[in-house]
């Protein structure tokens, strides 16, 4: 075993049988401490009947009830404020504040103790250090650090790992690219929409990323594409760099990460319970192969536990096991989706993850699109905005053919194309939306 590709050696590498007794040990420990510490937890297992001396198996993990952000968001802006009673520490041991970013509603307020913070920086730490991270890298942050959680943890890990880290907060883009030239940055993390816009900026002003910048690294996170293989193709060749994906959320911590053999993501089974439910039956997928909805717990945070969080993230567990020697298990394809995204148009299953595959696929198209659905009369009708790259403007004849076969193949769908000019459709620095569902909603 080559110790120098894990961070953790020790629980990186360990066996089956004792990762999951370690796995069960600190469920028992969080599930105790939120059932003592927060009212809301009390209540809700209350209400189920269970109590912490019933937590014996994986079996009765089972059975302990789910939360959701709806009940978050439900208990927000209460006493404690303003978090509400899902708060297990005193307000004076709150350390750190982060929000979601809100695109699916209200954001989440998230509470974090220092030690809570140390343990999201160790859990990226793991993640970075299987990319490549190493001491004497130059890592470039180019966001807007705010009260989301972005890129914060990349920033804090880096620095444990011993890199150098760079902040490129209030630059705008081309002041970004000109100073990774200039401080010869050898990594950097953004969202998988800002690489690619980063890309473009830089070729407008004469700078070609694989010859005239050294990333040779560089992690994503926020959205889908860096599991997303034409997505991060596209990356790759515009940076001539390794692309890694790296996934995680507010209310969870840095759950899962590519390696360096880019075979899925890990799912870091030391600080995290990853279940996987069939979002029909509502019953466990143990077995690769079978596509369900994410149930996570955390297992290290002690202000704002999150035990058993609904993510509705659509995954699937890999047969394989990963080469790197991690027995930590595998995802096939990373995030598939969003079970609250698949919608349905024309009588038909969408994923909005299956259009960017198409997409980015052709490379004749830009880095961008626009999906818009609408009602017309009885009948859906969906519309696909796309860029022609300037020197293939003469080839929309053929380009056309090719995305509306894919389409039909890829999504069962048909679509009315709209060729837009080159730049003119949204760019975006974080999480974009590309699909915009405008039809009446159902009451």
């Amino acid at each position: 075993m080559n110790r120098d590709e894990y961070w953790n050696p020790i629980l990186e590498t360990l066996p089956l049988e004792q990762l999951q007794r370690l796995q069960l040990k600190k469920f028992k420990e969080i599930f105790t401490w939120a059932y003592e510490h927060s009212k809301f937890y009390r209540k809700l297992y209350g209400d189920a009947g269970m109590e912490p001396g019933d937590i014996k198996s994986f079996e009765d993990i089972r059975k302990v009830p789910k939360i959701e952000k709806s009940m978050m968001r439900d208990i927000q802006g209460k006493d404690p404020f303003p978090y509400g009673d899902i708060l297990c520490v005193p307000l004076e041991e709150v350390t750190d504040y982060r929000q979601t970013s809100g695109t699916t509603g209200q954001p989440i307020y998230q509470a974090d103790t220092w030690q809570d913070w140390e343990f999201s920086t160790e859990a990226y730490a793991y993640a970075l250090y299987a990319q490549g991270y190493r001491p004497g890298d130059r890592c470039f942050l180019p966001f807007g650090y705010n009260i989301f959680i972005a890129f914060w943890a990349y920033h804090y890990a880096g620095e444990k790992i011993g890199c150098e880290m760079i902040p490129g907060g209030v630059l705008n883009t081309e002041a970004r690219i000109l100073k990774m030239q200039e401080l010869r940055a050898t990594a950097m993390g953004a969202t998988p929409t800002y690489v690619l816009g980063m890309a473009e900026t830089a070729r407008k002003i004469g700078i070609n990323p694989p010859t005239d910048l050294q990333i040779r690294k560089i992690t994503v996170a926020g959205e889908p594409g860096g599991s997303i293989p034409a997505t991060k193709k596209r990356m790759e060749e515009a940076w001539g760099a390794k692309v890694y994906d790296q996934v995680g959320s507010t209310e969870i911590g840095h759950w899962g990460w590519e390696c360096r053999q880019q075979a899925g993501l890990h799912v870091n089974e030391a600080f995290f319970l990853v279940e996987i439910i069939d979002v029909d039956t509502g019953k466990h997928i143990d077995k690769p192969g079978k596509q369900g909805k994410m149930v996570v717990t955390t297992f290290n945070r002690s202000a704002q536990p999150c035990i058993r969080f609904d993510v509705k993230d659509l995954i699937q567990w890999n047969a394989q096991q990963c080469d790197c020697g991690r027995t930590f298990r595998l995802l096939d394809g990373g995030i598939r989706g969003r079970a609250d995204d698949i919608t349905k148009v024309k009588g038909v299953l969408l994923s909005p993850t299956a259009i960017e595959e198409v997409v980015r696929d052709i490379p004749q198209l830009s880095n961008e699109y626009q999906v818009v659905v609408i009602k017309k009369g009885d009948i859906d009708d969906i519309t696909l905005k796309v860029e022609i790259v300037p020197e293939y403007a003469k080839d929309e004849a053929s380009i056309r053919t090719v995305l509306v076969d894919q389409l039909r193949l890829k999504t069962n769908l048909g679509y009315n194309i709209e060729f837009h000019e080159f730049g003119s459709l949204p760019r975006s620095q974080a999480k974009s939306r590309r699909f915009l569902d405008q039809r009446p909603k159902l009451h």
